[in-house]
This record gives structure tokens, sequence and C-alpha cells, in this order.
């Protein structure tokens, strides 16, 4: 049996209007957990089955310690995304990655301090601990990379995305601590897209846009709204080509699948898991429960 291919992209609502997306809708979803950001737009872009949310909803209007990350990721699964990308600005914390490069993180590190319970589908009558030590999937990582790349942007492979909480930037003083962690950029919303697409087994990846260099750079201005706007602004056209050449790179390459992640994961016997953790967790692993 053929298997539709998917794309799932998360970010700025300057993704809305993609070209060439045929069969345009736009869907509002309920989820388990609450409504997602906003409603999500979906069709066919070349040849797979897309699906596009604004992570903070239309007009901006959701700061990153409030985004439902739960419900986004779910209303990913209930359309059938089996890979999504994370589109998202971030600060540069190397000299060499300059505003307006992509960078294609493989990893991640967790400096969030109020958004446990928006970390994970799991607790309240099912426990599970995924695996996360490769924090995204290397396949659809290098299909993001090879588009990033295809849209003319200088490009750079790998590096360590610092999440912090936000919605404040950082001080002087934390953004050199982070720096000496030797982390490469540092942002505030995509380690908990990561960490739920693994436990809905589905393949995630990020896409990195540097727009300033934080607050550690001696001769380079502090990072401002007004700055990162400028840099998204400069480079909305650049994201949709990557969003383009990624749906036309997966039509055409084999399935990527992150399907059979969870199945070990849980610790919870089937007969102890509560019936309102299988309501919750019916779309995420009921086959496992």
């Amino acid at each position: 049996m053929t298997v539709e291919k998917t794309l799932g992209v998360i970010g700025g609502s300057g993704l809305y209007e993609i070209e060439g997306l045929e069969d345009r809708k736009e869907v509002q979803l309920e989820t388990p957990f609450g409504k997602p950001s906003d409603a999500v737009i979906t069709g066919k872009l070349h040849g797979v089955k897309f699906a596009f949310l604004p992570r903070h909803g239309r007009g901006h209007k959701i700061a990153p310690h409030e985004l439902p990350f739960r419900a986004n990721i779910h209303a990913m699964k209930q359309l059938g995304m089996e890979c999504v990308i994370g589109i998202s600005a971030v600060g540069s914390m190397k000299e060499h990655i300059k505003p307006g490069d992509l960078v294609l993180v493989d990893q991640f590190i967790d400096r969030t301090r109020g958004r446990t319970e928006e970390s994970t589908f799991f607790g309240a009558g099912c426990v599970a601990h995924v695996h996360f030590a490769d924090p995204v999937w290397e396949p659809l990582r290098q299909v993001a990379l090879a588009a990033a790349r295809l849209s003319g942007a200088k490009v750079h492979d790998g590096g360590t995305y610092v999440c912090m909480e936000g919605p404040a930037f950082s001080t002087r003083a934390e953004s050199r601590m982070y720096r000496s962690l030797g982390v490469d950029v540092i942002g505030m919303t995509n380690l908990q897209e990561a960490k739920l697409a693994r436990e809905a087994e589905i393949a995630y990846t990020t896409v990195a846009l540097a727009t300033d260099y934080d607050c550690w750079h001696e001769t380079e201005a502090d990072v401002s709204v007004a700055a990162v706007i400028a840099v998204l602004q400069q480079n909305v056209a650049r994201a949709k080509q990557v969003v383009q050449h990624a749906a036309r790179l997966i039509f055409e390459g084999p399935r990527i699948t992150a399907e059979g992640c969870m199945k070990d994961a849980i610790l919870t016997a089937k007969s102890a898991v509560s019936a309102d953790a299988k309501r919750r967790l019916a779309w995420i692993v009921g086959k496992y429960l």
C-alpha cells in the first residue's frame, strides 16, 4: 500500500501564502490539550499532503511561554503529518553565524523552567520515557539542509540550540554563560516541539534563522524586536523557498517516518493506564495502549 507523503510546517505567519498550494483549506481543530495556536492551513504542495500552523497565531498574539505546544503537535498528528519542520528566529551565539544565515541544528539544551506540562503528553495516568539523545530526526534534517542550500541561503550544517524561557531576552551574563557552553543559537520555542513530536512519533527538525547576536557581541548591536522583525521580513521569501524545496524533496525521496519510536517507551502496564489517559493519548500512542 502506498503511503501519502506529508509535510507539516510550524512557523511565522509570513508563510501563510505558499505559492503552488493546491486545495487550500483552513481547518479549526480541537485536541484533548486545548486549541492549537490558530487554524491550520492545509492542502497539497508539490505532491505532498501539507499543513501549516502559525506558531504564535495570526498577528503574533501568543508569547513563547504561553504557547499550546501539546495542542499544536497533536493537531499535526490529527492531520496525518509524519514530517514536521519548525521554522523560527534565533539569536546567533557564534561570530561566524551572521544575521540572515540558516542553521540546521542537531542538538538542544533546555533552559526553560515553567513548561513541564507543555513538554510532554505523558503523566496523569500513563508514564513514558522517550529516547531523545538525538532530538531531531536526522533523515528529515538532511532534507531540510538540502532545501536550505537550494534556497541560496548561507547554511550551517549542525549546531546546538539553547531554548530559554523568555519572553525577555537574555541578560549579558546569561548570554556569556550560554556562549561558554558552546551553543550555536538561542531561541524560545523549538525544544518543546521536538520533544512532543518524538512522543507523537513524528519526524521533526528545525530550520533556525539567525536574526541577531543576542547581547554578547562587543561591536554588534544588542538584540531588539525591531532588529528581529527587520531580518525576518527580509527573509520571508527565502523561508518559503525552503518549504517549497523541502516538499519537492520529500515527494521525490524515500518515506521519512518516526513510527515505532514509542513502542518500548511506555512504562505503565496497559491494565494500569487510566481511562482518561487512554482518551488523551488515543491519537498519540493509542496503538500501544
